[in-house]
């Protein structure tokens, strides 16, 4: 066996070893083990998932796949899917899976292995749900406020689709969620050749319930998204410089959702805890309305709204959204994440 060879074995050994010294480097840090199902190491209480294949049988025969929160939460007989909702067998983290074709929600084109906060146990029941401080009605649901911290990699986006498609190579991974509207979406983008990828929030302006559906003068609908960039750029085209200050898949990062009062307070931390930590902060008057000068916006001050986390993967197979292929996932066309750190505080 020549010097060479003996070099390349014992780099390959060395390689190795710092890996599963890095997995063990986590699973202690963020006090996982390995061995556990998510609701062992999560405290999986307050929540609901929704994971991308059908229901076979049973009143939601046909429809994706719910586990509801008695049978998600139960550490004694955890619930576990070994493609779509597990554990990480080196770190501990759970892991959430969703592929770019699959069974979708009725009113979404996406796949999600997504979370949905479940205060109480009837999705009617205003318990169910939050609101903020000045609600009319307050009294009358599960909580004021609440607070989402979650510590998290992005593991995979596609790498297929339409580059013009801020859906493609895109994956939502915390939202709160209103009875129509999203105050917050958070999302990472990254380019097939990139090395860094791009962490955004987007704020969708709450309309009148009459104007919901309607367009402005451009044909353009008065619900929409106003983005904004963390680290990197949400909108980057083929063609564009990498994001030097986005964020590689597998580099650790963090966020908080925090709605206290009227207000939500967000952060946004990327090298948690580390000597290079940036943190960059944004706090939103739910309840004003009008956002950054659009009269349109009625604000989220008298609806309701709930967490959601996990993996909702934006790119799909159909051409008038993201364009994004479906050839399997061993062809790596799917969306994944690993979370360290799932906090929810209500």
């Amino acid at each position: 066996m020549t010097k060479m060879t003996l070099s390349l074995i014992t780099m390959s050994l060395l390689a190795s070893a710092n890996i599963a010294t890095a997995s063990d480097s986590l699973a202690t840090k963020f006090n996982l083990d390995p061995a556990k199902a998510p609701a062992q190491n999560f405290d999986m209480s307050n929540w609901k998932i929704t994971l991308p294949e059908l229901e076979t049988e049973g009143s939601r025969k046909g429809k994706a796949l719910e586990i509801a929160k008695p049978e998600l939460s139960n550490r004694e007989t955890p619930y576990v899917h070994p493609q779509w909702f597990y554990t990480d067998p080196q770190t501990g983290a759970v892991v959430f899976v969703a592929p770019n074709e699959a069974p979708t929600t009725p009113n979404s084109k996406n796949t999600r292995s997504e979370l949905r906060a479940m205060l109480a146990t009837d999705y009617g029941e205003p318990k169910n749900n939050f609101v903020v401080a000045s609600h009319p009605d307050a009294k009358e649901y599960g909580a004021i406020g609440g607070e989402l911290n979650a510590t998290l990699t992005i593991d995979k986006v596609s790498s297929s689709g339409n580059y013009k498609k801020n859906g493609a190579f895109a994956v939502v991974i915390g939202q709160i969620h209103g009875s129509k509207n999203e105050p917050i979406k958070i999302s990472y983008r990254k380019l097939p050749e990139h090395e860094f990828g791009s962490l955004a929030w987007n704020y969708e302006l709450n309309p009148p319930k009459e104007l919901q559906n309607a367009k402005d003068s451009n044909g353009k609908k008065l619900r929409k998204d106003i983005r904004h960039d963390i680290f990197g750029q949400y909108n980057l085209r083929e063609g564009d410089a990498d994001p030097q200050d986005g964020i590689k898949l597998g580099e650790l990062f963090a966020y908080s959702i925090k709605v206290k009062g009227d207000i939500m307070h967000l952060t946004f931390t990327k090298n948690p805890g580390e000597a290079n930590q940036v943190i960059k902060t944004y706090d939103i008057d739910l309840a004003k309305g009008g956002y950054q000068g659009h009269e349109v916006d009625q604000g989220y001050g008298n609806d309701w709204m709930y967490y959601k986390a996990g993996v909702y993967n934006q790119c799909n197979t159909k051409k008038s959204s993201s364009d994004c292929q479906w050839r399997g996932m061993e062809a790596g066309d799917y969306a994944q994440a690993s979370f360290y750190q799932l906090e929810l505080k209500q």
